[in-house]
């Protein structure tokens, strides 16, 4: 491949010098039109590409954002992805992003990496491992290196930082009171997202709605390769369940597949409300009815936020955005 042109190259056909160069392209008045001219016109037909990068290591910026999501699969990951990607365009910014696989060691590495990459910022959900195990030491390093961090969906208030989020409890708290309305009273919560920080919020949640209106909990919790699908047809056969809130949107489809093939209706035998707005929940038969997490404002507003930080546009003190959130209703739940 032929190498690019560089402002020393330019200058050494011209014979001026780099900075008379830089200036030409910049248009600058220090510079005579005629200059200029022969300058740009050079430049045009050598393909000459200004080295962004470069011009920005001089200001000490690359204009380069991390990201480090726990997975790519979650279709609230994906839009809150989407969300990032389109803000950071708009306001002349790029991206890398590193996926952790809900693994602490992946999510030290990606951080390390996009550090040595000499990014301007940080926009991070927290992995699994790292929430369970509290081994948040290579996040609290950050502050070492002065680089500012942004934490979204799954935050801690151990770490201090801007954070966007929703109030987990309390919607939780809301889509529960919501099956009781509908006439649900045995209401089970169905989590695949154990040890994470909108789990504890949503189970929290849930457990509240059900002290408000005294009944008994039933909380069954898995890993992704264990789905307790047994363990719902029982409770559904034995007369115990006819209402499940899901902590997410993988966890309600897997609870509804489960009672509608041991022959059970939705939602005239059982409802279902999960987290997500997703096109599973969406597409699946019943539809889903969702808590909708506004995932693409989540990266939206987390980009907005860490620009902001950067460019020193906001006072010292650190931010924490709940968004509002609202419930879709469909057809796992009744009217």
């Amino acid at each position: 491949m032929q190498n690019r042109m560089t402002l020393k190259e330019l200058a050494r056909i011209l014979n001026v010098s780099v900075s008379t160069v830089s200036k030409a392209l910049r248009n600058s008045p220090e510079i005579s039109p005629d200059t200029i001219q022969k300058v740009k016109e050079l430049a045009k037909l050598n393909h000459y590409v200004p080295n962004t990068l470069a011009q920005n290591l001089k200001g000490r910026k690359t204009k380069t954002i991390g990201v480090v999501i726990p997975s790519i699969l979650p279709q609230f990951f994906a839009k809150a992805l989407h969300g990032i990607e389109t803000k950071a365009s708009e306001l002349g910014y790029g991206i890398i992003i590193c996926i952790s696989n809900e693994s602490l060691e992946k999510e030290k590495q990606s951080l390390k990496t996009l550090v040595n990459g000499r990014v301007d910022g940080l926009i991070v959900s927290l992995s699994r491992e790292t929430q369970a195990s509290m081994d948040i030491e290579h996040v609290m390093d950050l502050k070492n290196y002065k680089i500012p961090l942004v934490l979204f969906d799954r935050v801690l208030d151990a770490i201090e930082c801007d954070k966007v989020s929703i109030n987990d409890s309390l919607q939780a708290e809301q889509a529960t009171m919501e099956l009781y309305k509908s006439g649900c009273r045995q209401i089970a919560y169905v989590s695949g997202i154990p040890k994470t920080s909108v789990n504890d919020e949503r189970l929290n949640g849930y457990k509240e709605a059900l002290k408000r209106v005294n009944l008994k909990e039933q909380i069954i919790q898995f890993e992704e390769s264990n789905f307790q699908d047994k363990k719902i047809q029982k409770l559904l056969k034995d007369g115990k369940l006819d209402g499940i809130l899901a902590s997410d949107e993988l966890s309600g489809i897997k609870s509804m597949k489960a009672g509608l093939s041991a022959g059970f209706s939705i939602p005239n035998d059982f409802s279902v409300i999960g987290f997500t707005n997703g096109i599973m929940g969406e597409q699946f038969i019943p539809s889903l009815t969702v808590v909708d997490q506004h995932a693409e404002e989540q990266g939206k507003l987390a980009l907005e936020t860490m620009v902001d930080r950067i460019e020193e546009k906001l006072p010292p003190e650190k931010f924490h955005y709940k968004l509002d959130t609202s419930i879709i209703r469909r057809g796992s739940t009744k009217n």
